[in-house]
């Protein structure tokens, strides 16, 4: 079982703390026909697929190489430029490979504060009073679990769907964020979190969990 990351948001709707624990690094690779069905441009001087999707290959996924050629922003590594070689229909068919770009430590601020108002909603919605919001995300690739302390700060554990154990990881992962992080004077509440302690304490955590979870599963 594989536990991808872990997120602390605060009262207000702010991203205080991520961790990226074990992030699943997604390659696709295709070999294209003339004219090729996908659209590539250059973004960040990053060529990226900005539109069409091809055997895995999806909106947003970097190119990496060109016929086993490494690709370095815009450009192959023997200095040819890369949109310009893809759009030869001499140089075709070529093997594209693409990556999925991490998220950016932006995106991941955008996305706390996204979740915010989605967690208020949910508990509006509910038909029984006092709800305790969003709980729990199923998709077919992962699971997202939520914790909510009395003081409102929001834990989150994105993992593998057949992760188990989520509801009690976050609350070891609330204990020792009380005892490493909450007790430490030079922190203060709702601030991001930079506590060597609280992350290797998490990290060692996150370790076992995964382990005792396959051992289970064996």
């Amino acid at each position: 079982m594989v536990i991808y990351g872990v997120y602390i948001v605060s009262k207000s709707g702010g991203l205080i703390f991520n961790h990226d624990h074990n992030i699943p690094k997604v390659v696709s690779e295709h070999t294209f026909n003339y004219p090729i069905d996908i659209k590539l441009a250059n973004e960040n001087k990053k060529i990226v697929v900005s539109f069409g999707q091809h055997d895995g290959i999806m909106v947003g996924h970097t190119l990496i190489a060109v016929n086993g050629t490494s690709v370095s922003g815009t450009q192959l590594d023997d200095g040819r430029d890369v949109l310009e070689m893809i759009e030869d229909e001499a140089n075709y068919p070529p093997t594209l490979r693409f990556t999925r770009p991490r998220v950016t430590t932006n995106e991941k601020i955008f996305l706390a504060s996204m979740f915010y108002p989605l967690f208020a909603l949910a508990s509006q919605l509910s038909p029984e009073p006092k709800s305790s919001g969003i709980e729990v995300l199923e998709a077919d690739t992962f699971k997202l679990q939520c914790f909510q302390t009395l003081t409102g700060v929001k834990f989150m554990i994105v993992a593998d769907p057949a992760q188990t154990g989520l509801e009690n990881i976050l609350r070891r992962i609330y204990e020792i964020y009380a005892d490493f992080a909450l007790k430490n004077p030079f922190y203060s509440l709702d601030m991001p979190i930079r506590c060597e302690l609280f992350e290797s304490n998490l990290q060692a955590l996150l370790e076992q969990a995964e382990k005792s979870s396959n051992i289970t599963h064996v």
